[in-house]
């Protein structure tokens, strides 16, 4: 099983916009057709509820509270239980499912996405859950940078940002510049 791919889908919910169905849909890969399919009006209330809790974690994570995202990934292992099973049609087709026949679209998404998620922690520690810097954005990622210091989930993110902060010195730097300098005053 690729538990990294079951991760970004984690990721994925978490910085999908899910104001209606097709938002929803829009979370789901090729892979995952069925799923895009098969998902109702009462599945968006409950990824909803995942992605805020699932959010919850990468923000546990980034700020170092460890134990506060491993009791919310442990409560989420519960509500979506990982129940692995080989699906296929054929001997060169076998897969791993996370879910029993017959899941909802949110418990085989959810289950996949919390049980990847809880492998990347163990793996890799909370500290590789990360929150964009860029305070426009607010997505979050899975720091796979070789010493822990990814700070933006993409490229875009932190060229903006770093362009930003240079502009802001910059005006900072003329406006010092403007300031005509005060006379002394004499000193009686």
């Amino acid at each position: 099983m690729n538990f990294d791919a079951y991760a970004r889908t984690g990721v994925e919910l978490v910085n999908a916009r899910l104001d209606d169905l097709d938002g929803l849909r829009a979370v789901f890969s090729e892979e995952q057709g069925w799923m895009r399919d098969e998902v109702a009006e009462r599945d968006l209330a409950i990824f909803r509820r995942a992605q805020k809790r699932l959010r919850d974690v990468f923000e546990y994570g980034t700020s170092g509270r460890d134990n506060e995202a491993v009791a919310e990934l442990n409560a989420l292992l519960e509500a979506f239980p990982v129940q692995p099973r080989i699906s296929g049609h054929d001997s060169s087709d076998w897969h791993m499912h996370v879910t029993s026949r017959g899941a909802s679209v949110s418990s085989e998404y959810l289950a996949g996405a919390v049980w990847g998620l809880s492998v990347w922690l163990c793996e890799y520690g909370s500290a590789r859950f990360g929150v964009c810097a860029d305070d426009r954005c607010g997505n979050v990622y899975l720091d796979t940078s070789s010493n822990c210091c990814r700070r933006f989930c993409s490229e875009r993110c932190a060229t903006r940002s770093h362009v930003a902060a240079h502009r802001a010195r910059k005006r900072a730097a003329v406006g010092e510049q403007a300031v005509p300098a005060q006379p002394l005053s004499p000193v009686s």
